[in-house]
């Protein structure tokens, strides 16, 4: 917690608007930081305690602005446990962003499809996730429990916020064919085989990608409403 703390006390020392709403970019969708106004733009290794984004697609960036009327943050690149972070790296941004004051966090991924007519360049709007790792024991919430971070237990039921999913449904433009469905996340980073690939189908996924579960499970740790949407890339 301490550490999440002065990450965040560095960035409130530093910033011209409080955001509201943090966006988490997948691979190759951080432009959207190009839309902000009044941007601010902070490395991540200025930030105290930051991992080091080392993926192709992830420029490793945050930057704080405005997007309409909104006061957002957005994470241009993130981490994953194929880089050799432990989950509690994976999810260190979260949490600065939670102690920030963010209420809404957005993650975004780009995905393999494994459902039928679900294909290149379509949306897949998470309704709830497989979180293999987590289920392996490497989830976000190994280890001590900080009540400050939140609660021991916490539920993930309804862990994707309904209403702004329904929104997100609602707002897709029609070309993306947006639909709701179930997101798995694996260790990676080597791709999913074609046997691994009929066993997650039958556990009910309909995407599958290497990151973003255990980020929604740290937000919901931290009482922020997740939204998550899955750029879905090729067929897994």
């Amino acid at each position: 917690y301490e550490a999440c703390a002065e990450a965040a006390a560095w960035l409130r020392q530093r910033l011209r608007t409080q955001p509201q709403v943090a966006l988490v970019c997948g691979s190759g969708l951080g432009a959207l930081a190009q839309e902000l106004q009044d941007p601010q733009t902070f490395p991540y290794s200025d930030i105290p305690h930051f991992p080091r984004s080392t993926v192709q697609g992830h420029a490793g960036r945050l930057v704080v602005g405005l997007l309409g009327p909104t006061p957002c943050a957005v994470l241009q690149g993130r981490f994953h446990l194929y880089e050799g972070y432990s989950p509690q790296q994976v999810v260190f941004p979260v949490r600065v962003l939670a102690i920030l004051g963010v209420k809404t966090l957005v993650l975004t991924n780009a995905a393999g499809s494994l459902r039928k007519g679900l294909g290149p360049g379509h949306l897949l709007v998470i309704r709830d996730h497989l979180d293999l790792p987590g289920l392996a024991g490497r989830g976000a919430l190994v280890g001590g429990n900080d009540e400050r971070l939140g609660p021991r237990f916490p539920s993930m039921l309804g862990a994707y916020d309904p209403e702004l999913r329904r929104l997100a449904l609602a707002m897709a433009p029609p070309p993306l064919r947006a639909r709701p469905g179930i997101y798995c996340g694996v260790g990676g980073p080597s791709y999913e085989t074609p046997a691994e690939c009929r066993l997650l189908r039958r556990l009910g996924a309909d995407a599958v990608g290497m990151s973003t579960v255990s980020e929604a499970v740290a937000g919901r740790h931290a009482g922020l409403r997740v939204l998550g949407l899955s750029l879905i890339t090729n067929e897994a």
